[in-house]
Formats: structure tokens, sequence, C-alpha cells
């Protein structure tokens, strides 16, 4: 056994024509094909709510309900829905690529982000029993976008000090 082989994790490493060899290998494809038809189920995903979208704006206009201020936010939940989908595509794709994990990580913080305005732009107090569970709802949603701009603010500036 060489140097190599005896310094890793989990021990020595299987020869590469074992069984075990060849079982990580189809593995390993496997999940690649998952990734892929994962990204491409979040494409249709993504269709499907764009041309839902596209009819709920129509039907609000001929039935004139377009200019209520709860139909449009409707319409702003359903397409930061779908950036969400993007961005776990996005998420998706440059984790089956293994792109560099500063980049998947920033992915996730964007994806939640928009989660995060989202769930703030939807807030309602009436759909909480009392005053004092809305409010620590509306505390805790101000705390995780707080967190999550904190996170993007250390992640840009370590990006910044590793490109200098």
């Amino acid at each position: 056994m060489d140097d190599e082989e005896s310094d890793s994790v989990g021990g020595s490493l299987p020869s590469p024509d074992s069984a075990d060899e060849r079982i990580l290998v189809l593995s390993g494809d496997l999940m690649r094909y998952v990734e892929v038809i994962a990204a491409l189920v979040l494409v249709v995903l993504f269709a499907i709510g764009v041309f839902d979208l596209g009819l709920q704006i129509l039907r609000s206009a001929l039935d004139g309900s377009i200019t209520k201020p709860l139909v449009v936010v409707g319409f702003i939940d359903t397409a930061l829905l779908l950036f969400i989908i993007v961005e776990v595509y996005h998420t998706v794709v440059a984790y089956t690529r293994e792109s560099d994990t500063r980049r998947i990580v920033q992915l996730v913080i964007y994806t939640g982000v928009i989660a995060m305005v989202r769930k703030a732009i939807i807030f309602r107090t009436g759909e909480y029993p009392d005053e004092r569970a809305a409010i620590l709802a509306a505390g805790s949603y101000t705390l995780i976008i707080l967190g999550l701009a904190a996170l993007l603010v250390v992640e840009r500036r370590t990006r910044e000090r590793g490109s200098e």
C-alpha cells in the first residue's frame, strides 16, 4: 500500500477493478442522472408556473380585479415562488457540475432571501390566532432576513478579498 492509500479517511482505497469500485462508479453515475432529472423537473415546474401566472393575470385583467391590491400581491407571491424554483434549479445545476462550493452557498443564500421576502410580502396578521403570535412570526422573519443579508455581505466581502 502506498502513502496515498493509507492516508485516506475511510481506510485503504479499493482497487480500480474491484466490485466496490464498480458499484461506487455506478452509484455516482446514477446520482448524476437523478440530479439531471431533478433539474428537468424544475424546468417543467417553472414553465407550468409561468403559464399559470400568465393565465392569472389575463383572467384578472378581463374580470377587472387586476387593480385590487390582494390580487397584485398574489401575482408577486407567484412570481417570487417562480424565482425560488429558478434559484433551486441553478443550485442543482451547480451541484451537478461540481461547481465551486462558494457558488453553491451563494445560490442557497439567494434562494433563502427570495423565500423570506416572499413570506414577508404575503404576511397577514389575520392568519395568526392572536397579536402575539403575529408579532413573533414577524420578528422571526425579520431575524432570518437580517441573518441572510449578513451572510450575503460576508460572502461578497470574502469574494472581493479573494479576487484581490
